[in-house]
């Protein structure tokens, strides 16, 4: 059945909100009134598919369902032997999908991980983050990473993990992580700010790297309130990311960001500065902007930027190489909703030139069938692309 609604795992708490801003009781209202959503199912896989010729695709591309059976499917990676692994922040699951006779449809889905529970016996929660190195599938969940050893011959069977680190903050609100390996080789992973807009421990609100075994854990960037997305460039290695901007400022302020790290220990302002150029009336005295990095591209507001990826395939129109899609899953605090598409930043010469539409069609009017959450480009050229309330991965594929 269609939520007609966001759903509750985007709710910023009400309380924590209220500590940092005045705000109207009808937000209130309606935030009591998003918890209710707690209670709408996902749309079954009939509807999904009944509502993929609503998606809207440039000339030549076309949309299909590539694998469904998941819960909650967010972060994508794949594995050397073609295994897509799946991470969810909505339930303690982690999947591995493969598609065997290569007719780019899903033959199996296995559950690698269904545990709230790590190795140490802390518990697990929101294994949001999956990345591949070497023959392991690592998990990045709320204060911890595991590591799952020679999985791809182990899909049926999952050996038990191996904690990697514990060593990270165990607040929940932002906690969920993206984790990717970086041309480095070393491990990044992404700490959020624990609230709508807060000064915390240093931790707190940055991007970090360690080695796979853990060590050498550094801080390489600040002032990132919650980032759910980030790869590199394919020529220059820069690694780009997309942030959330602070919420319940109005319908169209802030802006997400799209931003460029070009130096370790570089400050993007949260929660000193906005979209880079409109200081905070609280964080922000005594602040300028100057001293900040400024974001490459202010995206939407409230649109809830996540996934980004450079496309490096070679079944696309050649305009479409080495830019940026970002999955953006969608607003739930404008009194019009935003986002619920795939977008594309083009590049000119490292610069960010503009900013415009790929996909569109999981919002209709203000109900929202879908949510774009991550993107994948696979060997053969064609993008995935979770749907983390569809339950489903989408297969996007251009044909002349």
């Amino acid at each position: 059945r269609m939520c007609l609604a966001p759903t509750v795992d985007t709710i910023q708490p009400a309380w924590e909100v209220r500590m940092t801003f005045r705000i109207p009781a009808s937000y209130a209202i309606a935030c009591v009134m998003c918890l209710g959503l707690f209670l709408c199912s996902f749309n079954s896989l009939a509807d999904v598919a009944s509502n993929l010729d609503k998606i809207k695709l440039p000339p030549g591309f076309k949309i299909s369902i590539y694998a469904s059976g998941l819960e909650n499917p967010r972060s994508l990676t794949l594995g050397d032997n073609g295994t897509l692994f799946v991470g969810s922040r909505r339930t303690n699951k982690v999947y591995a999908v493969t598609d065997t006779d290569n007719d780019h449809k899903a033959d199996a889905v296995y559950t690698i991980m269904e545990t709230n529970t790590a190795p140490d016996g802390a518990r697990l929660r929101m294994p949001n983050g999956v990345a591949f190195k070497d023959g392991s599938l690592y998990v990045g969940a709320i204060s911890h990473i595991l590591r799952f050893d020679d999985i791809e011959n182990r899909l049926s069977n999952p050996p038990a993990p191996v904690v990697v680190t514990a060593d990270y903050p165990s607040a929940a609100h932002h906690g969920w992580k993206f984790i990717a390996f970086g041309p480095d080789d070393k491990l990044y992973v992404p700490v959020g700010a624990p609230c709508n807009i807060c000064e915390r421990d240093e931790i707190f609100a940055t991007i970090t790297r360690m080695n796979p075994d853990g060590s050498g854990r550094e801080i390489i960037a600040r002032g990132v309130r919650n980032t759910v997305g980030f790869d590199w460039h394919p020529e220059t290695g820069v690694l780009w990311f997309t942030d959330n901007g602070v919420d319940s400022l109005g319908d169209n302020f802030p802006g997400d960001e799209l931003n460029r790290i070009s130096e370790v220990g570089q400050h993007f302002g949260f929660p000193h500065v906005h979209q880079g150029d409109t200081l905070d009336q609280r964080f922000g005295r005594g602040r300028s902007v100057d001293e900040f990095t400024p974001p490459a591209k202010v995206l939407g507001a409230h649109v809830a930027a996540l996934g980004m990826r450079f496309y490096t395939g070679d079944m696309f129109p050649a305009r479409y190489k080495n830019q940026i899609f970002i999955a953006e899953h969608g607003s739930w605090n404008r009194s019009e909703k935003s986002g619920y598409r795939l977008t594309l930043v083009r590049l000119v010469n490292g610069e960010a030139v503009s900013y415009e539409t790929f996909a569109e069609g999981w919002l209709r009017g203000e109900e929202n069938w879908g949510r774009p959450a991550d993107l994948l480009v696979l060997p053969d050229g064609s993008m995935l692309v979770s749907d983390s309330i569809g339950n489903v991965i989408y297969r996007i594929s251009y044909e002349i």
